[in-house]
């Protein structure tokens, strides 16, 4: 973990050195855990998981015919009227 004020002190030098083993860090401000930060590598990564989910999803939800060919204006009054 890293406290804002080492990384107010230290700088990016404090984000390099807790980021050298692990893909995050967390920081917190007056003890509690506020901020995560993490390598770019490791953010592409999880954005690429989580459109790999929806993609999943959507295609299970094509699967079992969880869609609709409504015009746009039907299917958002459909969801309001929910």
């Amino acid at each position: 973990m890293i406290t804002a004020n080492d990384l107010k002190t230290k700088g990016i030098a404090c984000l390099e050195e807790n980021l050298a083993d692990q893909p995050e860090a967390i920081i917190t401000v007056r003890g509690k855990e506020s901020f995560v930060v993490m390598k770019i590598e490791h953010y592409h990564y999880l954005r690429e998981m989580e459109l790999e989910a929806a993609l999943y999803e959507t295609r299970q939800d094509l699967s079992a015919g969880r869609f609709t060919k409504d015009d746009i204006d039907q299917h958002v009054d459909e969801l309001f009227a929910e």
